[in-house]
This record gives structure tokens, sequence and C-alpha cells, in this order.
């Protein structure tokens, strides 16, 4: 015996599907609490499906999409985003309803072939603010390229004030039994949304901007995005978390991640650490970026104003997984930050070198002091970081 199916409104169903086997979401970021793939299911005077899952969740899916429609038949697949958590699914849905018309956009269109071979004589092109009359709902779409692919885009039902909003709007985690906001205790699972927004939408923070501001003209009551729940209560909060993301907000805090082969540089880093709290510095979160993946430490210094980088020198240049971490940052394209370097070395230096130059190609904002210890620090590199942590205390506080 399956769960009911679940009702959003009347002739709307959620269709997501719950993946917790899945290590880490595009093979890159770790899924502690696993994801949903979310689709929805429109039954009114037509049928239309709103995109589809996973491949290795499509029985789970197919099965429930035959279970809602019965005999019906399946008028019009909407296919917002084909990136393949999304997609999946496609062939056998085609398999099943072979008369379904395909929606989505130009460069959908031309995807959906490079990824799946498919070159439908029913596909229906739409551009930007063209809408889908299906008799008692009508979908407005609206491009919202390079958030986070090309072809992205969402719809809105305007006389049912939903919003079918792909990406955006999304978080990584599981719906445990609750697929609606006011199920589920949003503040426990915000660290996870804002963990998926650095990860997957923060290098494209510019055009989340535009497409956030582009649908703020309309009246949205229920958000139902492609990951996470359903915004049915209170979809303003995922909005203002997102605008915050997108635009850069920053706390008075500091993120310190730092990689240390014997515990000299980690030792640098609990005294600058210590010299923070003293200038009162009261949010302070300290990393090793050997034990903990980028992946949190890319969502912790998003929202902190400031972010301290400490290395050992390793063959003359940064530690390797500090390097990682530099790499993502920079491919990240974090802003509005203030960064400031620290590091140790044994008998030839390279690590701060390499941290400044990151500083350097991403513009940001520093301190007068860096501090670069041989062998174990000293009395004038602890006065050096004492003094760092002035300047930095200066900075975010004004």
């Amino acid at each position: 015996m399956g769960i009911e199916s679940i009702k959003v409104q009347d002739n709307l169903y959620y269709l997501g599907v719950n993946d917790r086997q899945t290590e880490f979401f595009e093979n890159m970021w770790p899924l502690p609490y696993g994801v949903a793939y979310n689709s929805y299911l429109i039954t009114g005077e037509k049928t239309c499906l709103m995109d589809t899952v996973k491949v290795s969740k499509s029985d789970e899916f197919v099965n429930s999409v035959k279970n809602l429609l019965k005999d019906r038949k399946l008028d019009y697949l909407v296919i917002h985003h084909i990136e393949p958590d999304h997609s999946g699914a496609i062939p056998q849905i085609l398999d099943l309803y072979p008369e379904v018309k395909i929606v989505g956009n130009k460069k959908t269109r031309s995807m959906l072939n490079d990824y799946y071979e498919i070159d439908s004589e029913s596909f229906v092109e739409v551009k930007d603010g063209d809408t889908l009359d299906l008799g008692d709902r009508k979908l407005t779409f609206y491009l919202t390229a390079m958030v986070h692919w090309p072809e992205s885009m969402v719809s809105y039902d305007e006389e049912n004030k939903i919003l079918f909003s792909q990406d955006i709007f999304g978080g990584f985690g599981t719906c445990d039994g609750g697929i609606f906001d006011d199920e589920i205790n949003y503040e426990v699972r915000r660290s996870e949304f804002r963990r998926y927004y650095t990860n997957i939408v923060g290098k494209y923070s510019q055009m989340a901007q535009r497409a956030i501001a582009r649908l703020s003209s309309l009246d949205i009551k229920i958000i139902c995005p492609v990951h996470g729940f359903v915004w049915r209560k209170h979809p303003s909060k995922i909005v203002e978390d997102y605008t915050k993301w997108a635009t850069y907000e920053v706390e008075e805090g500091v993120v310190i991640a730092y990689a240390s082969m014997y515990g000299n540089t980690e030792t640098m880093a609990d005294h600058l650490a210590r010299y923070l709290a003293q200038e009162g510095v009261k949010n302070i979160e300290m990393y090793d970026v050997s034990k903990t993946h980028s992946s949190y430490i890319i969502s912790s210094c998003w929202d902190k104003k400031a972010l301290v980088l400490g290395s050992c020198t390793y063959n003359n240049k940064v530690y390797p997984v500090m390097d990682n971490l530099l790499n993502l940052l920079k491919m990240q394209k974090l802003k509005n930050h203030v960064v400031s370097v620290f590091g140790s070395f044994g008998w030839s230096g390279g690590s701060v070198k390499d941290l400044k130059q990151f500083v350097e190609d991403g513009n940001f904002e520093t301190t007068e002091t860096v501090v670069e210890a041989k062998g174990r620090m000293k009395e004038d590199d602890d006065l050096a970081l004492k003094q760092m942590a002035k300047e930095i205390a200066q900075k975010i506080k004004n």
C-alpha cells in the first residue's frame, strides 16, 4: 500500500521522491541528509507534468504518475531544467505517453537531444512571457538563463498564484514526512538551504539577483521548487534568504580556515581566534580544511564579513587541500569580504605568497598585517597575529 497522493491544491499534486543513497550531489557536494527531487502533476482540464526526477528514482516516480492519471492521457510535460536530476525519467514518461507534448525553450530543445537523443515533433517551444493554456490553469513562462544552466526557466500560475521555480528557492535535504514549509522547522534546515545555494547557485548570484528582481512583481502565495519542500505558508522566508545570499549580504563574523601538517599553523589559528574574541568578535567559526569538506566552509563564510586563510607550505606552495578551497572560492565568485592571510614554512616559503595572490586576484579588502612564521610561531609572530585581529575587528565593525 503506497502513500496517498499529496495534494498541493485541487488538481495539483506533489510527486517528489527522496534520495538517501547518493553520497555526493553532482558527485561533489556531500549529502548527509540526502536530497529530494520534486515534480508536480496538474490534473485539471488538461494534464501537465512539471519536470521529472533522477533516473535512479524513476520507477517510484513513474508509478506515482500512473496512479494519479489512471486512464487519462498526459497532455504536456514541462521541462523547466534539463539537468539529469530533474530529467532522468523523461524517456520512461515518453514510453508510457508517446503523444505527450514537451514544453521548453529553444535551449531546452537542443539539450534534450544532447542528453537523451530526443527531438520530438511535438515539442512546444516557448519564449519569455509566453503562456500555456491548460483550461482551468494558465502558465506564464519566465526565462532565468544561468540560474544555474542556460535553459533554466520558471513558470507562474497567475490565477492560483503559484510559482514553479525549478532550482531557485531549493535546498539540500530529503522531505522526511514534511512536504510543506508549515510541517517542518525551517530554522533547523536553513544551513542546508544556504549550503545548497552557495555550492550550486552561488557562482551565478548576479543572474539570481536579476531573476528574483524579475519575479518580485508577481503575487506569489505558493512556491513549488524542484528541491526542498513546498512553500505554501511563508514563501517570503525563502525569497528573503535567497535575496540575502544572492546580494552577498554579510554579518559581523569571521571564518578561519587553516591547513596544518604538524600543528604549527593550527596554533597560529587558535591564537588569532582568541585575539579576535578579545576584540569583541563573537561569531567565529574555525575549520581544518583537511577534515571539513569545502562545501561547508564555502557556506559558512558566505554570510560572514571576514575570512582568514592560513596554510603551511607544502612543496614550496600552499597546502594542496587549501589550494582546492581557494579554487572553489574563485569558482563560486565570493565577494564583499575582508580576507586576511597567515602561514608557516620550514626552510622555504610559498604558502603565504599563494594566499596573497588569491586575495589580489579576488580584489578583496584585506588587512595590512600578514603573518608568516618560520617553523614554530615566535613572539613577534604572536604580536603580529594580535595586530591582525585588531585590524579585522575594526573592518568588520565598520
